[in-house]
């Protein structure tokens, strides 16, 4: 039971090539940091690792079952949630944000603005049932508002909640706190490993501070 690339070659312009031949094992409860200078494809890898992007070779497996791009978009919700620098750009700008942030684990089939709306509020309900709402310091007022409406911290307390409520096996945090002051980075970053720790949940994540690396990873793997 892993989240595993097997030899991934990956180019965005033919002939130039940003991954060749990766391969990577994440354990369920490791925190694996991927190190390489800027430009290397850390990026890249993580969206192919969440199935954001398939690989010109190679495979990506979730737990023995493949992963792409096209079965990544078919299943809800997602086992491999992925979490990106900029959370201005993870949300509809014109949707509330209570809608944005169970919109990843609304069940499958439900038709219709009334089957949309209860799904929504069932999925709110669980979120503050079980205090993940609390421990991110999410308030209700939020959940009315738009995306404009909230500041850079607050949307990365979102974009991270939204993760988690899809309940993934494997979450992927490619600069996640990167945007944010020192004490807001340490607050999110150990609720977030505490919840990795109860669900044995696996951990990717990419940072050019050497000290959060330090703190945080269990393993670094060397792109």
């Amino acid at each position: 039971m892993s989240l595993e690339a097997h030899d991934v070659s990956f180019s965005y312009v033919p002939g130039r090539t940003v991954l060749e031949r990766v391969s990577l094992a994440v354990e369920p409860g490791e925190r694996v940091a991927i190190a390489a200078p800027s430009g290397a494809g850390k990026s890249t890898l993580c969206r192919l690792l969440a199935g954001y992007l398939e690989p010109q070779a190679g495979t990506v497996l979730v737990d023995g079952e493949r992963v792409d791009a096209h079965s990544a978009r078919a299943r809800a919700p997602r086992p491999v949630q992925l979490i990106v620098q900029h959370p201005e750009q993870a949300f509809d700008p014109l949707a509330r944000m209570g809608r944005s942030l169970v919109e990843g684990v609304l069940r499958p089939g439900a038709r219709g603005a009334r089957a949309g709306a209860r799904s929504r509020r069932a999925a709110l309900e669980r979120a503050r049932e079980t205090g993940l709402l609390e421990r991110f310091g999410i308030r209700d007022a939020w959940l009315e508002r738009l995306p404009h409406e909230l500041s850079g911290g607050e949307l990365m307390r979102c974009c991270i909640v939204r993760a988690l409520l899809a309940e993934p096996r494997y979450l992927i945090c490619d600069e996640m706190t990167a945007m944010l002051d020192a004490l807001t980075q340490a607050e999110l970053w150990r609720a977030v490993v505490a919840i990795a720790d109860e669900r044995r949940m696996g951990i990717v994540l990419v940072s050019h501070s050497p000290a959060l690396v330090r703190r945080l990873a269990t393993r670094v793997y060397p792109l």
